[in-house]
């Protein structure tokens, strides 16, 4: 009776799906689980009432996720539950405590290997030995290619031919990849080291290849939990099918549609193929979104609803169980410094509003972007920490830049432009403007090194001006020495340790958090989707990426991009995955017609008179301002205004409406135009009502009288 009421406590507050899930029979069951649903509640109390009702013991469940904070979580929730004895962890922990404890047997007394904490070292040695000079970050690019190899079950004989066919963007000719990859195998036998994939590979070897290991791991976990199944790699999996050893209790919990990490080997065709692997599995979907407003889960089934390829026939239309919010901000700004420092200007309207810093998030699509953010955050007074990467002038390709630049101070003339200098002290470090590496850590490394010039140009752009006499001063062009000086200044800014402060991270890095308000920036060609998307696969796995940032937010979701990377720069359009912002004439076929709805559209473009932004809605572009900009509204001028219309209105028998709008008029108050030029600039006084109106307006705004303008008499029109 005790065990029956707890098992229905678990029960209690799930809605129907998750009910469904939490009670499925034993046997294969797929939980298809969107962003926000309640995912991790579900497959704990899965786990928690198969326990309670005794259905299965608790000891013999093996859970496994990707982070150690994942498997914290689902502890203490069963623990929480009231269900102890479970085993959750990682699938590197969990191989780790099985290769340690039948070590004994599998080495016949010998010590077990000791396990590399990073292959950059060992794969730095091999590289030497087949005649490359890596530095750290095409280590990191080559290690990274080894991971990914190894984690698909490829050996260093097949890898050319592999990496070909998964259209891999390799460091090196994929033949010299290959030569690393396997010296990088002798070294560690020679060391008596073994990787993180070795430990896999040996907790697989020791079941498949030693009955009585198997019959014992069998023994031990006969019930399987994976959740993120999505992320699984065909190593990870091989694993996976070793521990069931052809059964099939097996609950597994993902969303294809954040499937995001294919570059490591990570596949979601595990999960696609999950019915079709096992005939009669049961399936549920979860789709109550408890974490964002309806309008944030709108905008993310837009995004998603586009998606096309495998993962697409899993997706997932969610539905939004909170109150409504506000709708997601589009912002279009001139050029990446406007749009960091609007950011932030934001981001210090909410913090003084009352929301705590650490619930805004702001994300991009790579660590070299945040640099920007880094320095408006700064001169905003916004506390700020980085997720999952180095502080911009804490990266070692930075630090080692700015060494250099000092250096060549010396060296460089002094009338040498700004931005010139710059590119030649790079070179010092092996920097090359038009020579990017095709991605991956050597890229991000590239990328930092550019933005130093970018910062360079953008510096030259303002020279210094000097005084020499009273009311005399002149220009004098800055120097590489005064831009050395600007460098150290900003990494001392940017180095004050913060407690707490706005999460600054990669969507990527987001991955599994969420936050109060969001800020998603750059959304532009070319950074999201980026240019190395160039296979349909890729370019799908890039929305995916726009989607896992949308649904990262709680209530408040800002969506920005800038025209143009640096003031004055080539013009860039905006992602092709925001359909909000979509200039392409609704997929109308060019031609002459499709050419001058294009040009009208680009001729109503208007601007936020305050933070630059470029104002999509009706409303807003009348106001002139986004909606969250501070008013500046003349309440006495908005009184006079709505009593002149409602005289207006009432001599022609109209709505009042029908002579200005409630937001015309607010506008008028706000930006109270002088000229005929500046009243025909705000949106809604066309030609027609400047004719009737705009004199009268105009001296209303000067400060006439309504009596004056608008005697109680008959109004002609």
């Amino acid at each position: 009776m005790v065990v029956h009421s707890a098992a229905e406590r678990v029960l209690a507050g799930l809605d129907p799906e998750q009910r469904s899930a939490v009670t499925a029979p034993a046997g294969p069951v797929c939980i298809l689980a969107g962003a926000g649903t309640g995912k991790t509640r579900a497959v704990t109390s899965r786990i928690a009432h198969r326990a309670l009702t005794g259905d299965i013991s608790a000891r013999h469940v093996l859970a496994v996720t990707f982070t150690a904070r994942a498997a914290a979580e689902m502890r203490a929730r069963l623990s929480a539950l009231g269900v102890g004895g479970v085993q959750a962890r990682t699938f590197h922990a969990a191989a780790l405590r099985q290769v340690r404890y039948f070590a004994p047997r599998l080495l016949e007394g010998r010590a077990m290997p000791e396990l590399l904490d990073s292959k950059v070292r060992v794969v730095t040695l091999a590289a030497a030995k087949v005649g490359l000079r890596a530095d750290r970050a095409a280590a990191r690019d080559l290690a990274g290619e080894i991971e990914w190899a190894k984690s698909s079950l490829v050996e260093p004989g097949e890898y050319v031919v592999a990496a070909a066919k998964a259209l891999r963007e390799t460091p090196y000719e994929p033949a010299k990849v290959a030569d690393v990859f396997a010296a990088y195998e002798r070294l560690k036998r020679g060391n008596g080291v073994i990787d993180f994939e070795d430990m896999l590979r040996a907790a697989v070897w020791g079941i498949e290849e030693h009955a009585d290991v198997a019959e014992q791991v069998r023994g031990q976990y006969r019930h399987l939990v994976v959740d993120e199944y999505q992320d699984v790699n065909p190593l990870q999996q091989r694993l996976l099918d070793a521990w069931l050893g052809g059964r099939d209790d097996l609950t597994v919990v993902g969303d294809a549609s954040q499937t995001i990490y294919s570059f490591t080997g990570a596949t979601s065709s595990y999960l696609v193929d999950f019915p079709r692997r096992y005939r009669g599995a049961t399936v549920v979907r979860l789709v109550r979104d408890y974490r964002s407003t309806p309008q944030v889960v709108g905008l993310a089934n837009a995004v998603i609803a586009q998606a096309r390829g495998a993962e697409a026939r899993l997706r997932l239309e969610l539905h939004g169980q909170r109150p409504p919010g506000p709708e997601p901000d589009l912002r279009i700004f001139t050029d990446e410094p406007a749009e960091a420092n609007a950011v932030a200007a934001r981001c210090r309207a909410l913090i003084d509003g009352g929301t705590p810093a650490r619930e805004i998030a702001v994300l991009f699509r790579t660590n070299a972007q945040s640099e920007a953010y880094e320095k408006a955050l700064t001169e905003a007074a916004v506390p700020y920490v980085v997720q999952g990467a180095e502080r911009f002038f804490e990266r070692p390709e930075v630090r080692q830049a700015m060494i250099a630049l000092r250096a060549a101070t010396r060296s460089i003339p002094g009338e040498t432009p700004l931005p010139a200098a710059v590119v030649e002290g790079l070179a010092a470090v092996g920097w090359a403007p038009d020579t990017p590496p095709a991605g991956g850590a050597a890229r991000e490394r590239w990328e930092a090194l550019a933005a130093l010039v970018q910062l360079a140009e953008e510096y030259a752009a303002t020279p210094e001006v000097v005084p020499i006499g009273e009311a005399v001063a002149i220009e004098r062009p800055v120097t590489l020495g005064d831009f050395n000086e600007e460098l150290a200044r900003r990494a001392a800014q940017q180095h004050v340790p913060t407690v707490e402060g706005v999460t600054l991270a990669s969507l990527h890095s987001a991955k599994g958090l969420e936050w109060d308000a969001v800020f998603l920036v750059g959304l532009a060609e070319g950074t999201l989707p980026t240019t190395y998307a160039k296979t349909p696969e890729q370019v799908e796995e890039e929305r995916r990426l726009l989607y896992v940032g949308i649904t990262r937010a709680r209530e408040w979701l800002w969506l920005s991009y800038a025209a143009a990377r640096s003031p004055g720069g080539r013009a860039r359009r905006p992602s092709r995955f925001l359909p909000q912002l979509d200039r392409s004439g609704g997929g109308e076929r060019a031609g002459a017609g499709a050419a001058r709805r294009t040009e009208r559209r680009r001729a109503q473009v208007v601007s936020c008179r305050i933070c630059g932004a470029t104002l999509l809605a009706g409303a807003d572009r009348k106001l002139g301002r986004c909606p969250t900009c501070p008013s500046d509204l003349d309440e006495e001028l908005y009184e006079r205004l709505c009593e002149w219309r409602q005289r207006v209105a009432g001599a022609q028998k109209v709505p009042a409406y029908v002579v200005f709008t409630d937001a015309t008029l607010t506008a008028l108050a706000e930006r109270k135009p002088g000229r005929t030029e500046e009243l025909i600039a705000i949106a809604g006084i066309g030609p027609r009502k400047l004719g009737l109106y705009g004199d009268t307006v105009l001296a209303l705004v000067a400060g006439a009288a309504v009596d004056e303008v608008c005697p109680q008499k008959s109004f002609e029109i």
